[in-house]
């Protein structure tokens, strides 16, 4: 397992530039929403980075996934995975070794896009216990997220199909509570916005990091990450097993 994740992540360190690619386009949404339209937005709280910045968490681990199913999709094209099934080690390691440096990548992604949100004034009263629960979820989230890129990385006939599947994901946080509250919004695209993964995975870390009490929504975020990784998971070793 050590040395499929020491493999894939010399591939990242070898081009740290993806790491930066993920987080300038979400870092670009913060600043535009804050400071274009920031004012305009009403959502009861006096600053809207903090009310921002877990949707905007959320968005940068989607678009992060998406090169697990390139690199992935470039291995089976290499004929990679044919070569390891010839050697003595478990069938899924070599997935295993993808997720997990899909994990490293997307934590430093989140770690760099903190950093500029704290520039920017966000602001927490969470406590230690708080943090580590945001770590958790957000963790939970992006190991969901990563089981779903390796289907297409094995399944794609193209690079184009392989990265494909991360724009709805991306998209989803739009139609959610991650950048206005969903009593704004027309019935039908409230009825679901308020029942999509999304917003309680959102409201659950926005409650956490104001130091808030957390609602049933908690239960909820956990239920879909569960949910999801459990159902990726199966069908990406199906799909390794009929590709081996």
């Amino acid at each position: 397992m050590s040395v499929m994740l020491g493999r894939s992540m010399r591939h990242i360190f070898r081009s740290v530039d993806t790491i930066f690619t993920v987080t300038i386009t979400p870092i670009a949404m913060m600043l535009l929403f804050v400071y274009v339209f920031g004012g305009a937005i009403q959502t009861g709280t006096d600053n809207y980075v903090n009310y921002l910045v877990p949707g905007i968490l959320l968005i940068a681990i989607a678009s992060g996934v998406s090169y697990t199913a390139y690199r992935l999709f470039t291995d089976v094209q290499k004929g990679i995975i044919e070569r390891f099934r010839s050697m003595p080690i478990a069938p899924s390691t070599m997935l295993w070794g993808h997720v997990l440096t899909s994990m490293v990548s997307n934590a430093l992604s989140v770690v760099v896009i903190m950093l500029v949100a704290l520039l920017m004034g966000f602001r927490s009263s969470a406590g230690i216990l708080s943090w580590l629960a945001v770590a958790g979820i957000l963790a939970l989230f992006t190991l969901a997220l990563t089981w779903v890129a390796v289907i297409p990385g094995l399944t794609a006939k193209s690079i184009d199909g392989a990265t494909a599947f991360s724009y709805p994901l991306i998209f989803l946080p739009f139609i959610s509570s991650a950048f206005v509250p969903t009593k704004s919004m027309p019935f039908v695209v409230r009825v679901f916005a308020e029942n999509q993964p999304v917003t309680a995975i959102v409201e659950t870390i926005r409650d956490l990091l104001s130091g808030q009490p957390v609602s049933n929504n908690i239960w909820v975020a956990l239920a879909w990450c569960v949910g999801i990784l459990v159902v990726a998971y199966i069908f990406a070793m199906r799909a390794y097993t009929k590709r081996v």
